[in-house]
């Protein structure tokens, strides 16, 4: 490990991109008041008035409810941190001021256990997620004490973290069911300098894998908090606890056949839910939640997509705190099986509806992809954290991919509907949605856009500065004690033009380290006119082109090569075979039905074909297309026929028009495809 990284405070930096800005506009005063609203009308905030005003029974919604409201208080809190809102704050001290109100004189806090089972809390760590909704308080907490100095939900978190502490492991020997509590105790240590927080957190990295806590649960039913007490629908496996969109279409036909071979004995026969066929029989599955071994000897990225990033992201950041090394290379070799292996092009993870789960290797179907967008801002978070820990590329690189293709896609251009899961090809019947019985997708997209700030910049202990994401604005940052000012001009992900003033409070000499993308074809750099040997090959990205030198004040202007690639998948990729995908730059397009006259499956594209970006600003809100030619078959002699000797069949050349991926939906209803028929 050779040192980590600070991404700076949100109010330290100013985002002003002709991209992401009505992106974050719309996070801002649609979506985070729209999401509010969606709190009321669910009964979320009704249920901690229930529990204030000491009733008993009658809790709405979903038994992790609590989680939403907390997610709703860290997004506005970073839209706090960026700007003044009076009108918001107002609001967000008065649904603290209900929550400090809820809390019980123990510190335990949540509404389910308070009005509906309150002598089984803590006794099903598996399905009932306390220790879930617990990390999103504490999330909640330290975003808004640190954009509001105010410690009143700080308050609540603390008094609840140390209850947690008091309960683990001296009167109960177990890891959460869904992780999330880990990468929380690690934020409220650094905010209240307790290293037992800290310590707490590593205490339930370890313990996961350790412990037969859950097969327990799992044999003593009737002894615990379980779903048959909440009435609802758990959906998939018995514990998923994350139901989003039907799972009518969860069947995985033809297009989900297995990648490889060399699946394990468990996940066998994955086209279907077969697998999960005896879920209400025997439910327990210990790969579900990741703890069929100890962190150290997991080989493969398994269970449940969401649970698994929050859990990496957790233990990254404990590997961090404590200078472990070793532990820092397992999950870096975690992350080559993930991205080389079990994840979509568009940086999607989670293949199968039944357990939003990893299946095997190379599985990956398209018309019944997960996907979730959970698990897409999932991977950002771990990804950002490995980056913090190592200064590697590579992971800076996928938080690109997949902001623009995993998690953009997840939320309308109005910011009002959202996709749960995130097919690569559909019929016309995926469509987004306002809102979910399990709503833990939308108020995620909008924290993690309304935190975007974090994600853009970076120094270090050496005297380095980080440029890790294009967009446009400015930042103040401090780079080995001196005041950098950098205002940014960036034209993604459009074009691969970037500009760069840095302004430093005295002439300091660093280390400025511009991301060279990995889908960059080359790359020229000049410093106040002055062309600059970068001694970096863009076949080398991603990587950092390090510019060290004396900085006062000069314009740094950096151009990456942008051309469109058409892609083909690894040949055990079955759902894949034959088809080929386009990209351009740092997007992942598709065909939608509505620029076509012919139904998709019908087009071929050339791997040798050319393609034309050409914008059209009135379109999507201004997007760049890719115009091109494919083929479709002739028409000719099929009239009353329905087969026909090949040699007699003939095609014909047509145009085609592809979009962002991340725009789908957004127009009449209709098929797409991200992977085409190849010519």
């Amino acid at each position: 490990m050779d040192g980590n990284r600070q991404s700076p405070p949100i109010e330290t930096v100013t985002i002003d991109d002709e991209f992401w800005t009505p992106w974050r506009e719309r996070n801002r005063d649609v979506t985070v008041e729209y999401q509010y609203e969606q709190l009321e009308e669910a009964g979320t905030l009704d249920n901690f008035r229930r529990v204030r005003d000491g009733k008993r029974g009658g809790h709405s919604g979903m038994w992790f409810q609590d989680s939403d409201a907390y997610k709703w208080i860290e997004a506005a809190s970073y839209v706090l941190a960026s700007r003044d809102d009076d009108d918001l704050e107002a609001r967000v001290d008065e649904v603290i001021d209900l929550i400090a109100d809820a809390q019980g004189a123990d510190g335990y806090l949540n509404t389910y256990f308070d009005l509906e089972v309150p002598e089984k809390r803590w006794s099903n760590l598996n399905t009932m997620h306390e220790l879930y909704c617990g990390g999103h308080l504490i999330e909640a907490a330290v975003a808004h004490y640190r954009a509001t100095g105010k410690e009143t939900l700080l308050d609540v978190a603390r008094s609840f973290a140390d209850h947690v502490d008091e309960m683990f492991p001296q009167q109960i020997d177990g890891a959460p069911g869904h992780q999330e509590i880990e990468l929380a105790l690690i934020k409220l240590a650094a905010v209240t300098h307790e290293d037992r927080y800290r310590d707490l957190a590593a205490y339930f990295v370890d313990v996961r894998g350790n412990t037969d806590r859950f097969a327990w649960e799992n044999d003593h039913r009737e002894e615990i908090a379980t779903l048959e007490e909440w009435e609802g629908d758990e959906g998939g496996a018995e514990g998923d606890g994350e139901i989003g969109a039907d799972d009518e279409d969860a069947d995985s036909d033809g297009d989900a056949e297995e990648g490889t071979d060399d699946a394990t004995a468990e996940n066998d026969d994955v086209e279907g839910d077969d697998e999960w066929a005896d879920a209400e029989v025997e439910p327990y599955d210990a790969s579900y939640n990741q703890a069929h071994a100890p962190l150290r000897d997991q080989e493969a990225v398994e269970g449940h997509a969401v649970r698994a990033m929050y859990y990496f992201a957790g233990a990254t950041d404990v590997a961090a705190a404590t200078g472990d090394d070793d532990l820092l290379a397992h999950l870096d070799a975690l992350w080559e099986n993930m991205t080389r292996r079990r994840m979509y092009v568009t940086g999607g993870i989670g293949s199968q509806h039944p357990g939003e789960r990893f299946t095997i290797d190379y599985h990956l179907p398209n018309e019944t992809a997960y996907a979730e967008t959970c698990a897409a801002i999932g991977s950002i978070f771990w990804n950002q954290r490995l980056f913090e820990a190592t200064g590697d590329a590579k992971y800076t690189d996928l938080i690109e991919w997949t902001l623009y293709n995993a998690v953009l896609p997840g939320v309308s251009l109005d910011g009002r509907e959202f996709f749960y899961d995130n097919p690569l090809a559909s019929d016309g019947d995926s469509h987004r949605e306002g809102w979910f019985d399990c709503a833990c997708c939308p108020p995620n997209v909008a924290r993690l856009l309304a935190s975007l700030e974090r994600y853009l910049y970076a120094t270090d202990d050496d005297e380095a500065l980080y440029v890790n994401q294009y967009v446009g604005g400015t930042a103040e940052l401090s780079v080995g004690g001196t005041g950098v000012s950098i205002s940014q001009d960036a034209a993604l992900p459009w074009e691969g033009s970037v500009t760069l003033d840095i302004d430093a409070a005295e002439p300091a000499t660093f280390a400025l380290r511009l991301r060279v993308p990995g889908w960059a074809e080359d790359v020229s750099i000049t410093v106040d006119g002055e062309a600059v040997d970068t001694a970096v090959d863009a076949a080398d990205a991603p990587t950092y082109v390090t510019l060290d030198r004396e900085w006062a004040d000069a314009e740094v202007s950096v151009e990456f090569g942008m051309g469109v690639e058409i892609l083909q998948a690894h040949p055990a990729v079955a759902a894949d075979a034959g088809r080929v995908a386009l990209t351009r730059g740092p997007l992942v397009y598709c065909l939608e039905g509505v620029d076509h006259d012919r139904p998709l499956h019908q087009y071929a594209i050339d791997p040798d074909a050319t393609f034309e970006a050409v914008h059209h600003d009135e379109l999507l809100e201004g997007v760049t297309v890719l115009d091109g030619d494919a083929t479709v078959p002739s028409l000719d002699g099929w009239d009353d026929e329905l087969y026909r000797p090949a040699v007699e069949t003939a095609t014909e050349n047509v145009s085609i028009t592809a979009v962002p991926y991340y725009a789908w939906d957004n127009r009449d209803p209709g098929e797409m495809a991200v992977w085409v028929r190849e010519a």
